[in-house]
């Protein structure tokens, strides 16, 4: 009886040990829970005549915020990750973070991949379907690679259009469709949208939720919260950011450490 006791509570001390071990982060109820979610794109420096430079984070910036995140008690999860753990299906540490890249870049994998696998951080993509295609893209060899490195892959429409501006087949295309090929590509749920440039109205998110999504994720700036699955809100992270700027607006939106 003694003995059997004993054992009990050496292997719940030998849990804790490992929920808190360097590197691993507790886990917590995350009902409720607003989260952060970043917006990242190209991980490189500007190509010449970028008609958008701010879009381009330098691969040693990415690193430095990826250590700030580390440093004050941050761990990236997968999006699904935190929809399960707000409808009370799993937990989430103590201070979750999405890093999510829009469209699909080749930089991504190259740069983002490495410094976050050192970390066993997941990343998620928004990809867009013809970004597959382009020199400067996301390759489906190199989706498949994220992947099996625990990433998340979610879709970001086949074309990129203003999706208000569609009629009802394209839009339907556009929103179904990207699900569809993405699913059938690289044999992952994609459960979750990105709205391209964040436009988005009521007939746009009808069609994102006929599609069968969970949620999606806009432009606009804030912390993601369960009661808006469809509008979730996110944290850009421009070039011109640096670490400062980068600290300042985790500060801002979730407080700092």
């Amino acid at each position: 009886m003694v003995r059997r006791a004993l054992l009990s509570v050496l292997g719940t001390l030998l849990v804790l040990c490992l929920a808190l071990a360097p590197g691993r982060a507790a886990p917590s109820s995350g009902a409720g829970k607003a989260v952060p979610i970043l917006m990242y794109h190209v991980i490189a420096p500007p190509v010449a005549g970028a008609p958008y430079p701010d879009l381009y984070v330098l691969r040693k910036d990415f690193a430095g915020q990826v250590r700030w995140l580390a440093r004050h008690g941050y761990h990236a999860v997968t999006l699904r990750r935190v929809y399960d753990a707000w409808r009370g299906r799993g937990t989430l540490p103590d201070r979750p973070i999405v890093l999510s890249f829009d469209d699909g870049y080749r930089s991504q994998f190259t740069n983002a991949f490495p410094i976050l696998r050192a970390r066993h951080w997941p990343g998620v993509v928004n990809l867009e379907v013809n970004d597959e295609h382009r020199s400067w893209g996301l390759s489906l060899a190199r989706a498949r690679v994220l992947v099996r490195g625990g990433w998340e892959i979610d879709a970001h429409t086949i074309s990129h259009p203003d999706l208000t501006a569609l009629g009802a087949a394209a839009l339907e295309r556009e929103v179904n469709g990207s699900r569809q090929i993405l699913r059938r590509q690289l044999r992952v749920p994609v459960d979750f949208f990105c709205y391209p440039a964040g436009r988005y109205d009521g007939a746009v998110i009808e069609a994102v939720r006929s599609a069968g999504f969970l949620g999606a994720t806009t432009t606009r700036y804030g912390l993601a919260r369960p009661s808006e699955l469809f509008t979730l809100k996110r944290v850009r992270i421009n070039g011109s950011d640096g670490l400062a700027g980068f600290a300042s607006k985790l500060r801002a939106v979730a407080g700092g450490r």
